[in-house]
């Protein structure tokens, strides 16, 4: 991790650097479990002004929210994407799915021993066949003899994050899934929301906290590695995204009363930052890659929960440009020193949007 800079010798040209995003985290820091309660996770709050980051746990979240608030949160339900089949021939193949074509097609992420050819069959299990359509680097598209959910639901497996160096257990397929999933789509969990459990949002919402559902479809590409070099040239995969108009009434109806937007995880960020229009929130169905990182300007969430994120990663930078690069990674600083868990099944981080010289 790179030392911080006095106060105004940063800039964000600076920081468009992978290199600058890096820091040291040893493997015994990622979890590889989930905790045996959702609620039962660390909570660091960042303070503003660059104050030392206050520990806590997430039931803590209570004392650091308004009546006045607005929570959002990704209602995306995680499919099991990863799909283990075979060739002809024998040789084994891995599918993990980037999203559904129709009903029987779907583009995947393929690994094999060697490149399969278009045309190529490839057995799943009991009959149930496929044949790999076209390549499209880094996809290909494969049609199935059955429809894809019909297979996936039957032969798939939760798609883990390869940092967790286990194979899923039934356990996972409830415990990588958020209480309030419903929406089929994703292919990795919104981490963040898996730290709720119903009695929580019930205090929340008892406490007059309101609450808010957007839909964002996390794809594989929230796994794939930045390349070497500028930043500023990286282009994120597209991922769908819904945000209807009853979301959009409390949002702007909170902004009018003078309550903060709180959004539960980077992906309801992207979400709210995609659908602002014209200094409010408007309807959005489609598809967006934005990419946030440091020096872009934030128009419609105010505070964050989330989880520790991956060294150069495009998630990572979009909380430094949120919380200030420096009072980001020194809270980062201090969350590996004081023992936090990292990652998918770690713990959590609150903070306010940086403002002024926090930015």
């Amino acid at each position: 991790m790179h030392d911080a800079a006095a106060p105004g010798a940063w800039y964000y040209p600076r920081l468009m650097r992978k290199s600058d995003f890096a820091y040291s985290l040893p493997a015994d820091r990622i979890a590889q479990l989930p905790l045996a309660e959702r609620t039962a996770s660390r909570l660091l709050v960042v303070k503003p002004g660059g104050g030392t980051p206050v520990d806590g746990q997430l039931p803590d979240l209570l004392d650091h929210l308004r009546p006045d608030d607005l929570m959002v949160l990704n209602d995306t339900r995680v499919l099991p994407a990863r799909l283990r089949c075979r060739k002809e021939s024998g040789g084994k193949v891995e599918l993990f799915l980037e999203r559904l074509r129709d009903t029987h097609t779907a583009l995947f992420q393929v690994r094999s021993s060697k490149v399969l050819r278009d045309g190529q069959r490839l057995i799943v299990r009991d009959g149930a066949n496929a044949s790999l359509v076209e390549r499209a680097p880094p996809f290909a598209l494969v049609r199935f003899d059955a429809p894809v959910m019909e297979i996936l639901q039957t032969y798939g497996e939760t798609p883990l994050p390869p940092y967790i160096k286990r194979a899923p257990t039934a356990a996972d397929t409830e415990r990588y899934q958020t209480v309030y999933a419903r929406v089929d789509g994703a292919v990795a969990a919104p981490t963040a929301g898996l730290h709720f459990d119903a009695q929580l949002l019930d205090r929340l919402r008892q406490s007059g906290i309101g609450t808010a559902f957007v839909t964002l479809h996390v794809g594989a590409g929230t796994f794939k590695p930045l390349p070497d070099g500028d930043v500023e040239r990286h282009t994120l995969h597209a991922e769908r995204l819904l945000v209807d108009a009853a979301v959009c009434d409390k949002v702007n109806n909170s902004r009018d009363r003078g309550g903060r937007i709180v959004a539960i995880g980077t992906t309801v960020v992207r979400a709210l930052e995609a659908a602002w229009r014209n200094g409010r929130l408007a309807p959005f169905q489609g598809e967006t890659d934005l990419f946030i990182r440091p020096g872009y300007t934030f128009r419609a969430v105010d505070a964050l929960l989330t989880n520790f994120h991956l060294p150069e990663s495009t998630l990572l930078m979009l909380v430094c440009a949120f919380g200030g690069y420096q009072r980001v990674m020194r809270a980062y600083q201090h969350a590996l020193s004081a023992g936090y868990r990292f990652y998918s099944y770690g713990d959590a981080m609150f903070l306010d949007r940086a403002q002024g010289r926090d930015a």
